[in-house]
This record gives C-alpha cells, structure tokens and sequence, in this order.
C-alpha cells in the first residue's frame, strides 16, 4: 500500500514535469512561429522594392522637385500620379505592417527609411492636395505616419552602412 502511494506522488511529479515541459515547448514554438512570420513579413517588404512596376514607379517619384504640385503631376502625360499612387499604397501598407509589428521597425528603417523620407518629401503637397480634394485626412495617413516615425527614430550615425558597420561580423563567425 504505502509503495502505491509512493508510486503515485512519482507519477504526480512526473505528470507535473510532462505539463511544464509541454508548456516551455509550446512556448518556445510560438516565439519560432513568431519570428518566422517576422522574416516572411520582411520578404515580402524586400519584395515590394523589388517588383518592376514599383521600381519604376519610385524612378519617376525620386525625379521629381519637392515641391510640385498635384496640378503639376497631373499634367504629366506618363503619369505621374499614378507612380504617385502606387508608392503612397506601398507606403501605406509597410507602415500598417510596421505598426503591427508584423515586420520589424528595425528592418523597415534598414532597408527603406531613408527612401521612404525622401518619397514622402516629393509626395507631401501630393498627399495633402487628395486629402483636401477627398475630404479626408486618413489618405495616406500611415505613409505619413511611417516616415514621423523613421524621423524621430532616426540613427545618429549619418554615415551610410557601407561605412559605418565595417566591423560587423556573421553571428557565429569570426575572422582567422
């Protein structure tokens, strides 16, 4: 009798151990899932720069002055407004994404914070101009949104990657 006791506390134990153990893995498969998703979300940022149309798109915008104007754009015959439209959609979308924290602040600023400033500058009495047209200030508001952020976020060193992160290193990997 006192031997089935003792066998059933070890099997409490043991059950006790099996349900933590399962919770850590359960735990530590979600934190795998999570960046898995991280890093699709980040494929799919690196896709959008990457597709013809966009890249064409982001030529035309990067040629324009700062400060044209949605009449002027509108009178441009290979449309313009429309390249316009385009990168403020993709904008928009990356900055709902970067919000949701669906794809890494740090990724969005690495890899398209200083292009997405600079669109945003060629683009801002654009985006203003439909926003009054429509009545409606949520037009483009997570472009706008993203590109506050990136300014307020903005990394002290002014030097490009290219010059400022000689030193790194593979993880895992070192020289010699």
């Amino acid at each position: 009798m006192e031997s089935l006791a003792i066998l059933a506390n070890i099997a409490e134990i043991v059950g006790v151990i099996i349900v933590v153990g399962g919770l850590f893995f359960a735990v530590l498969q979600l934190r795998q899932f999570r960046q898995q998703q991280r890093e699709l979300a980040a494929i799919e940022l690196f896709r959008f720069y990457g597709d013809a149309q966009f890249t064409k798109a982001f030529n035309r915008v990067m040629h324009m002055t700062d400060e044209m104007t949605a009449e002027e754009m509108r009178s441009d015959e290979d449309g313009l407004e429309d390249a316009a439209m385009l990168i403020s959609s993709t904008m928009e979308n990356i900055g709902v994404m970067t919000y949701q924290r669906i794809v890494p602040f740090t990724v969005v600023n690495h890899l398209i914070g200083a292009s997405a400033i600079v669109l945003w500058n060629k683009l801002r009495l654009w985006t203003h101009t439909v926003r009054e047209e429509t009545d409606n200030d949520f037009m483009f508001e997570w472009f706008q949104w993203l590109v506050d952020r990136l300014d307020e976020f903005d990394d002290t060193d002014e030097r490009p990657a290219h010059e400022a992160l000689t030193d790194w290193v593979p993880q895992n990997l070192s020289k010699g």
